[in-house]
């Protein structure tokens, strides 16, 4: 079963959580996983995309927005609609608000990330609410 991390942050800057989100991309990709990032929209997944090259000078994350070019090979994917990624992978990193990605159980790991913009929380609260009724593993980290 799917088990789903929620990282709350401090702030409401959503330049911080996109950041996170990049430290933990790299992160997870030095250890071999395949990452799906899910963001609102396509501007948001071109930022997301720059963000990933430029986060650290001495950071190196190969990465794809997922579009007729993306590579079964690429370990990293970048998208923004319903669709579900084009193969499995074991880490969805959700930095949409709104609900949860429809293809969400297809992922061994779920990570949320949450900070304190009003939306963003109340938005956050629903989904673990919705994974928490259907009995998905859940843990809480304060950043």
């Amino acid at each position: 079963m799917t088990r789903v991390s929620f990282y709350i942050l401090k702030g409401s800057e959503e330049q911080e959580r996109q950041s996170f989100a990049c430290r933990l991309a790299e992160k997870a990709f030095k250890m071999g996983n395949h990452i799906y990032i899910h963001t609102d929209n396509a501007a948001y997944a071109q930022q997301l995309d720059q963000a990933l090259w430029s986060f650290r000078a001495d950071s190196f994350v190969p990465h794809q927005l997922i579009n007729d070019r993306a590579q079964q090979s690429d370990q990293i994917l970048i998208g923004h609609t319903s669709n579900k990624p084009p193969r499995l992978m074991d880490l969805l990193i959700n930095i949409a608000s709104g609900e949860q990605p429809t293809f969400f159980s297809q992922f061994e790991r779920v990570v949320e990330l949450i900070n304190d913009d009003a939306k963003i929380k109340a938005d956050g609260r629903n989904r673990y609410t919705f994974y928490k009724h259907r009995g998905y593993e859940l843990e809480t980290h304060k950043i």
